[in-house]
């Protein structure tokens, strides 16, 4: 088992594109860290970097305490998974799995040791003399991950390996990834860009925006303290509600306007907030689906809504509300170059119970969870929480 670490390391294509920015992150032995964030973010070069199948621009990424920049991808000791099984279709399952091994020239009784036991830790053994193509996509993939296992790597690399499966298979292998890697305890960096992925898999989560790091943390630290806008809007489905509002201060309290909207500003948050540089100002004020509820009754930070559109989940149900053409939204999905936030008019989601009694074109009265308000500054995205950087 190794430890994996980025110190400072930058990926610049010829032009001048740049992949990755000044990435330092440690990932320690046995730990499953996931790297997420949209497409183009530069998590796969990140990723490839470690493999030795893209050089590094500058910087250092060591494996095991051992400086890997100038050595061969097959000389790094990690073994690697991809979206694309790529297994051999006129091998069976067991020569699939040790077809490496046999290229290094290993004994066959401890070819035959290694594949025995990947296939039991992958509930592959009656499958061993079949051929890919009697199997599922689930058992495909379970059997390009025994060939990655067999070879006892330090660490393994995950590249979204889950995305060419059907959404069921993609829960159970979820599970069946996180299973082994648990049972192996081999440092895993796994790529994706599903954040539902990220949070039920990962350890600790690393979000990345255009080359750049943002958070790394567990995944109920970064749900529940987002460091900025971005983390905020990626994280969570739906994502954060984030409105852009102006703080006031009236009769000794803090409250927040949007729209013909005002929520008072429990007092706690003046200490736990930087907000008094923000009183007389805007700010960007975040709220989870979660924290909307219909309210029944008086008393409570309270909005007036009217619901646009309803989605009955089964579990539960999605109500989009707008409260009125001058309250702006924070959207996250085309960030400028320049990194300043995206906002338009939209409707801000609740989520609600699964018999909810909403309707289309209804007003509906919400209460807010006043526990659990997010502010952000409204020019360079960063939460005003104490303590996060």
């Amino acid at each position: 088992m190794a430890e994996i670490v980025f110190d400072r390391v930058a990926k610049i294509f010829p032009g001048g594109t740049k992949a990755v920015e000044e990435l330092s992150l440690t990932v320690a032995e046995g730990e499953f860290m996931v790297l997420v964030g949209p497409s183009g973010c530069g998590k796969t070069t990140a990723l490839r970097m470690i493999a030795g199948l893209e050089e590094i621009t500058d910087g250092v990424v060591s494996i095991g305490g051992q400086v890997v920049n100038n050595v061969l991808p097959k000389d790094r000791d990690i073994a690697m998974v991809f979206q694309n099984y790529a297994l051999y279709p006129q091998m069976t399952v067991g020569q699939n799995m040790g077809f490496a091994l046999k290229i290094r020239k290993l004994p066959k009784d401890e070819i035959n040791r290694r594949v025995q036991e990947a296939a039991k830790i992958l509930r592959l053994t009656e499958y061993l003399d079949r051929r890919p193509k009697a199997l599922s996509g689930g058992q495909r993939q379970r059997v390009a991950m025994g060939r990655a296992i067999v070879r006892e790597p330090q660490a393994f690399l995950m590249d979204e390996p889950l995305s060419n499966l059907d959404a069921q298979l993609r829960v159970e292998m979820r599970t069946e990834i996180t299973r082994i890697q648990r049972l192996l305890g081999v440092a895993t960096i796994y790529v994706t860009h599903d954040q539902t992925e990220a949070m039920t898999m990962g350890d600790r989560v690393a979000v990345m925006r255009a080359g750049a790091l943002q958070q790394v943390a567990t995944p109920q630290d970064l749900y529940d303290h987002p460091v900025n806008e971005f983390v905020a809007g990626f994280i969570g489905s739906p994502p954060m509600n984030l409105i852009l509002a102006s703080l006031q201060e009236q009769n000794g309290e803090l409250v927040l306007r949007f729209g013909d909207q005002s929520v008072v500003v429990p007092s706690s948050y003046r200490t736990s907030h930087r907000l008094a540089h923000v009183i007389g100002a805007r700010v960007v004020f975040g709220l989870r689906p979660e924290d909307l509820e219909l309210a029944s009754g008086e008393g409570g930070a309270l909005l007036e809504a009217t619901v646009d559109l309803r989605e009955a989940l089964g579990s539960e149900k999605l109500a989009y509300l707008s409260f009125g053409a001058d309250t702006e939204i924070v959207q996250q999905e085309t960030p400028r170059d320049d990194g300043v936030p995206v906002r338009r008019r939209s409707r801000v989601v609740a989520r609600l119970g699964a018999r909810a009694d909403v309707h289309e074109g209804g007003r509906v009265t919400l209460r807010l969870n006043a526990d659990n308000f997010h502010f952000f500054d409204p020019e360079t995205g960063a939460s005003l929480r104490v303590g996060a950087s």
